[in-house]
């Protein structure tokens, strides 16, 4: 059987299969070859994967992320974050990191925030004579902390296939994300001042106050919808929903810079992406049932522990082979393949399932800005119109800052699990 899976996996990977289509041929053909079970489980599966509560989330997080592009919230926020720290040398630069960090708060989504804050921040850097690559390779790595700051598409996703509590994964990604933001922005401001670039703005109070003013109901929206969460006012799901309502409210009846006529459009393309993220879970929760069927986690925790005795060593090559992995295959569907595999052997270890999912979001932004899957990197082609080894390469630098991150994470719990353990543990 593990050898039909892993020759199965391997040659459908190569051949280009799309990973839904691979998990659904790579599960019936198991099935079917290895075990007495009909093929009819597999359509009961599927329905049992998707029929959860935690994932009315995913579509609505993603829904109100489509509503904030089409408005100007990332323009307020860029505006009101320029006027703090603008006037340093780099610092228009750091705003367009801190602009990504509170855009990553407000939309669940690295692509949403790179399209979002790159659009808007290249051409101002540029024009600001900010060096082109150092800017494209700063604003694709910013964005991508979309995954990594609560409210987390990949984190609800994680969480359901790890059956981990969405407000304790959330509150997790907080440190982490601003631990990278403060690497970013702080290499920026080196830089700055070794280069010299110029500045155009003056501190002014005055300015942050109207700045402030305007950006006031975006800078809310992080604040209403995770409050809510760690307060216990609603559940994820419920603050996905709100986070709907509060965008349309912002942006059509207070902003009054997106239409009702627009509505729709966001909503196909939340329909198009949703479907895509939820087809794919589907897939691999169905592909989880099976080897959780077959003990097949149970064994690899058996032979893991076999011939590593240290969780440290065990994090470690966790590490390495997602980081392999992101750069021959979809790291979302890595997540959700490869997490469920290890529960056992995190159990063994007395490994945290909130501290290793922390880890494999970190995992998972780092493959989105590696090819050839690196989704990030393809987002920040079309807003810049660059080929994709220009962008790759504009991106190489920062991956070291985020290697050290990783690093980091991986090895102080602290940095992921103080909050958890401080608020609700």
């Amino acid at each position: 059987m593990i050898t039909t899976i892993v020759v199965g996996f391997v040659v459908m990977m190569l051949a280009g299969v799309p990973i839904m289509v691979l998990l659904m041929s790579l599960t019936a053909l198991v099935v079917s070859l290895h075990t007495s079970t009909p093929l009819r489980i597999i359509p009961e599966q599927l329905f049992n994967a998707l029929d959860s509560f935690v994932l009315l989330a995913v579509p609505f997080f993603i829904l109100a992320g489509s509503i904030m592009s089409k408005g100007t919230i990332a323009k307020r926020l860029i505006a009101f974050i320029n006027s703090l720290v603008g006037w340093v040398p780099g610092g228009l630069a750091v705003a367009g990191v801190g602009a990504c960090v509170f855009f990553a708060a407000i939309s669940g989504s690295g692509m949403a925030t790179i399209a979002a804050i790159g659009g808007i921040m290249l051409p101002a850097l540029k024009d600001a004579g900010y060096d082109r690559r150092f800017s494209l390779g700063l604003l694709t790595t910013a964005g991508s902390l979309g995954i990594v700051i609560p409210p987390s598409i990949p984190m609800i996703l994680y969480c359901l296939v790890m059956n981990t509590s969405v407000a304790e994964m959330f509150m997790a990604g907080i440190m982490p994300g601003l631990l990278i933001g403060l690497l970013l922005a702080g290499w920026t401001l080196f830089l700055g001042y070794k280069k010299n670039w110029r500045v155009k703005t003056k501190p002014s109070i005055a300015e942050v106050v109207r700045t402030g003013r305007e950006g006031f109901w975006a800078i809310m929206l992080p604040v209403v919808v995770l409050g809510g969460i760690y307060a216990g006012v609603f559940t994820a799901t419920e603050a996905a929903a709100v986070s709907v309502v509060y965008s349309i409210l912002v942006e059509v009846f207070i902003h009054r810079d997106c239409t009702l006529r627009e509505l729709p459009d966001a909503c196909l393309e939340a329909c198009v992406l949703s479907s895509s993220i939820l087809i794919l879970l589907a897939g691999a929760l169905t592909f989880n049932w099976l080897l959780t069927a077959q003990q097949i986690p149970a064994n690899l925790a058996q032979f893991i522990l076999s011939h590593i005795d240290s969780p440290w060593m065990f994090l470690f090559m966790v590490n390495i082979l997602l980081l392999l992995l992101g750069c021959v295959m979809d790291s979302v569907s890595a997540v959700m393949v490869l997490a469920p595999l290890f529960m056992n052997t995190l159990q063994a270890y007395n490994i945290d399932l909130i501290h290793f999912g922390v880890i494999m979001i970190l995992n998972m932004e780092f493959g989105m800005l590696t090819p050839p899957f690196g989704l990030n990197l393809f987002v920040a082609m079309g807003i810049s119109g660059e080929r994709l080894e220009v962008v790759g390469r504009a991106v190489i630098p920062f991956l070291l800052l985020l290697l050290a991150s990783l690093a980091a994470i991986t090895y102080i719990p602290d940095i992921s699990l103080f909050l958890p353990k401080l608020f609700l543990r």
